[in-house]
């Protein structure tokens, strides 16, 4: 009995404790709901815009997006994806806060593009010029403390609209907080965990906290921290007594030990929440959450990368910051589904190319449990070109002068924000101080010997340097110098990542590493990121055995995996890119993206998300795509045997997959080339029960399995197998379009103006098969508390504008995407289209 009720009793202090800690609430408040905007071609200042001018918004907010497709926007617009994202935008929002003398208000805006200008009740709070670096105002100088409402406004100048690459979007795009807390307190960005020390049995947590007390009086008080694991239970507790002089803030020092730790992978993302709070004359003034995970990480120049002891390659894929048809203002849901599929696919990390990324993002990843190289700029001292990479000196114009006017004067304070907003999270395992720098310092670029007579078809991608370490680092010492020096810069910039955490290692994303690693550009680098160099891995291993080494741009090809596979000592890759991304068009008009991901636009799989997915993951996969002969990259030789028409053309692939199909609709008898990527041993193809034969896999040295066969109507159907395991694919021949079928891949969302519901339409035939053949026309009608956030069919050469409720399919299919809004009940989504019955799905908005 005396043990039951001591169970008991420890059980009850146990949910007490946990509820109190769910009963705690943060200082921070949302600040996205309610602001007005106005979009003017003409430079104004906030006062001269009139009241019936605004119309109402919620953040974030990308203008961009809204706009129709111009193809008249020309190179301008190759930057952008020919939106018109010209404008200066005005927000602005009234808000009551009760003043307090014992209390002050900040706002925080995670993300701003660009050039803005901040004010409060008509003061001037500053001007933040950078649109990737989350930044913050104190507010109670400027509040009024009579009751009167308090007005926001923010200024937009995106005058220079092809300033950055590639897609930025416009406006206050990611996510605004209000804090309100003590005169002592803990500020925003306050805390700082490492775990220094880690063992089966034990962790060691280190926490250093600022405390800042903006009192005129000395103030003593208590810091309290209790760490909560993902069940929610409390592990651990430390007070420490303070005494912080007036004005002044001092750091805290606190080691909590953690027994028998859970730790943060990619495939167990554990994570802890350190609650800090201040406690003074028995009251709780403050508190304060830190998100945190327990993990090692360790490079190697010779056998790579380790996570938590355990020695894994990074599977990763770049990506930029826009979520397709949402634009910049990415919906936390639209980038789970996205990161979801790619994680599916077996990618464990990211590199967020070229700028940092939203908090949300980082949030994502850390409970996905993805692997996250944070890139800080992709501009230095000298600017780029925004249209073509290396046409630097047709890129002074008014439109694309970017960030690297600002550098100089900015750098320190945007990196300082992003690690300070962003090193807590465990996800994060790189920081990276730039993207292909080099060729904005002529003589880095010179140095080479081949650069500026490079073909991004040829030499560059398969060819060694034509000089020697030796002629190299002649040219470095003889070229005319610059105003600025990459070296230099590198080295400062690493010093003050390092200032901050060195925790983590310090890379960057190279694109001339030979001359890079004489030019005292890696000096700095811990790990050295090579940029479509394969070819070189040896030759840098070779010269600087001491360096770790890995992909950090690389192509979606096998050929990419394998050289990495055959090399222990390079840790990994970051495939360019995970998903189609808008803007770097290289195509005539009407292309629209860059159509170099594993993933169109709308999130479906492409070839390369397939091939990739054979690759990085063990359990069985299969994929059948097919293409008539004569378009494919085969041919039938003169014994009947399918064989690719170069051999060797797999292992200089470049970004854009090969022209295949995921249909069976063809004429009789017509020549196809049955393409399927796979990790099974072996295959047996069956085309209407009959077998066309089995193969193996190291038959084919492209890792692509391969049949020639004449098409039939019915069914074509491959069986494999994998350490014993069996998996089935198949195709099946449709018939003529005659029905609609929707799909939502979110039953029930919530009604809070953010959760998102993605809602897939297919044409089917009469058996419910899938018509990949044939396009229609959409339209689709909503009803019901919900959002339209737009429709995306996917296609690279789709310009039809994103926010509306109509489109055509690609493929036979499209996405659309709602958005809650705050009240409950259901919302009936309806898709016609001529000559094809309604259909319509329902959301529950809970």
């Amino acid at each position: 009995m005396r043990i039951l009720l001591t169970l008991l009793l420890a059980s009850f202090l146990l949910v007490n404790c946990t509820s109190k800690n769910d009963a705690i609430k943060e200082y921070k408040t949302d600040f996205n709901q309610n602001w007005q905007f106005y979009l003017s071609q003409e430079n104004k200042e906030i006062d001269e815009v009139s009241e019936n001018q605004y119309k109402k918004v919620n953040l974030p907010h990308d203008w961009v997006i809204a706009q129709p497709f111009d193809s008249t926007l020309v190179n301008d617009a190759y930057a952008t994806g020919y939106l018109a994202s010209k404008g200066y935008g005005f927000y602005k929002k009234t808000f009551n806060v009760p003043t307090d003398e014992n209390k002050e208000t900040y706002i925080l805006f995670d993300g701003v593009y660009n050039n803005s200008e901040t004010f409060i009740n008509g003061k001037k709070l500053g001007f933040h010029p950078y649109g990737y670096s989350p930044f913050y105002y104190n507010l109670i100088p400027y509040l009024h403390k009579n009751g009167k409402e308090n007005t926001i406004s923010v200024k937009v100048d995106h005058s220079r609209y092809a300033d950055s690459r590639w897609y930025t979007g416009a406006g206050i795009y990611r996510n605004v907080k209000l804090f309100t807390v003590n005169k002592l307190h803990i500020p925003i960005w306050g805390t700082f965990i490492t775990t220094p020390k880690i063992t089966e049995e034990n962790a060691t947590v280190n926490l250093k906290i600022n405390a800042q007390n903006n009192f005129s009086s000395d103030e003593k008080a208590t810091l309290k921290t209790i760490i909560i694991d993902d069940n929610n239970h409390q592990v651990a507790e430390l007070e420490s007594e303070i005494n912080i002089e007036a004005n002044s803030s001092i750091e805290v020092t606190q080691n909590i030990n953690i027994a028998n730790p859970d730790l943060w992978d990619v495939e167990n993302p554990h994570l802890y929440k350190a609650i800090t709070s201040i406690q003074k004359n028995n009251k709780t003034i403050q508190n304060y959450t830190t998100t945190f995970g327990i993990r090692t990480i360790r490079f190697d120049a010779n056998t790579g990368f380790y996570l938590n002891g355990k020695n894994m390659k990074i599977k990763g894929i770049c990506l930029h910051h826009d979520g397709g048809l949402v634009g910049a203002a990415v919906p936390k849901g639209v980038w789970k589904r996205r990161l979801q599929i790619l994680k599916d696919g077996g990618a464990n990390a990211i590199r967020v190319s070229h700028n940092p990324a939203s908090k949300e993002f980082l949030e994502l990843c850390d409970e996905m449990g993805f692997l996250v190289q944070d890139e800080f700029f992709d501009e230095w001292d000298n600017p780029k070109d925004k249209r073509f990479n290396q046409n630097e000196s047709k890129s002074k114009d008014y439109i694309t002068r970017g960030y690297g006017e600002h550098f100089q004067k900015w750098a320190k304070a945007d990196l300082t924000n992003v690690m300070l907003s962003h090193r807590n999270h465990p996800s994060i395992f790189q920081w990276s101080i730039g993207n292909e720098i080099e060729w904005t310092y002529p003589r880095n670029a010179q140095a080479t010997g081949f650069f500026d007579n490079m073909s991004w078809d040829g030499n560059y991608f398969w060819s060694e340097p034509p000089f020697t370490t030796a002629q190299i680092k002649k040219q470095l010492e003889t070229l005319p110098k610059g105003k600025y020096d990459i070296g230099k810069t590198a080295n400062k910039l690493s010093k003050w990542t390092k200032e901050l955490d060195k925790t983590r290692p310090v890379t960057a994303n190279l694109i001339l590493p030979s001359a890079s690693h004489l030019s005292g550009y890696t000096d700095p680098l811990d790990v050295v990121g090579y940029s479509y160099r394969r070819v070189l891995y040896d030759y840098g291993h070779k010269n600087y055995p001491d360096k770790p080494i890995m992909g950090t741009e690389n192509l979606a090809q096998f050929h990419e995996w394998k050289a990495i596979m055959e090399r222990p000592h390079i840790a990994g890759t970051f495939l360019w890119t995970g998903i189609d991304y808008m803007g770097e068009i290289r195509d005539p008009w009407p292309v629209r993206v860059q159509p170099s991901g594993m993933l169109n636009s709308a999130g479906f799989k492409k070839g390369s998300y397939h091939m990739m997915k054979t690759l990085w993951n063990d359990e069985p996969h299969i994929h059948i795509a097919t293409q008539n002969i004569e378009k494919s990259l085969n041919i039938i030789d003169k014994k009947g045997n399918i064989v690719a028409k170069n051999p060797e053309q797999w292992k200089q692939a470049l970004w854009v997959w090969q022209d295949v199909n995921e249909h069976w609709n063809y004429n009789n008898n017509e020549m196809i080339s049955v393409e399927i990527y796979s990790n099974c041993d072996e295959i047996e193809l069956f085309l209407n029960d009959t077998s066309l034969g089995k193969k193996k896999l190291s038959d084919f040295e492209d890792h692509i399995y391969k049949w020639g066969v004449p098409f039939a109507d019915g069914k074509l159907v491959a069986k494999g197998i994998k350490d014993g395991k069996k998996i089935t694919s198949e195709l099946i021949t449709a018939r003529k379009a005659t029905q609609i079928q929707l799909s939502s891949e979110e039953k029930n969302i919530n009604a809070n103006n953010y959760d998102v519901a993605h809602i897939i339409l297919q044409l089917t035939d009469d058996n419910g098969n899938p018509v990949k053949t044939d396009n229609r026309e959409i339209t689709f009608n909503i009803e019901g508390e919900a959002k339209l956030l737009g429709i995306d069919n996917g296609w690279k050469k789709s310009v039809e504008k994103f926010q509306s409720n109509s489109g055509t399919t690609y493929k036979g299919r499209t996405l659309l995407i709602i958005q809650a809004k705050n009240k409950k009940g259901k919302v009936k989504i309806t898709a016609t289209s001529k000559d094809l019955p309604s259909q319509t799905i329902t959301i529950n908005i809970q």
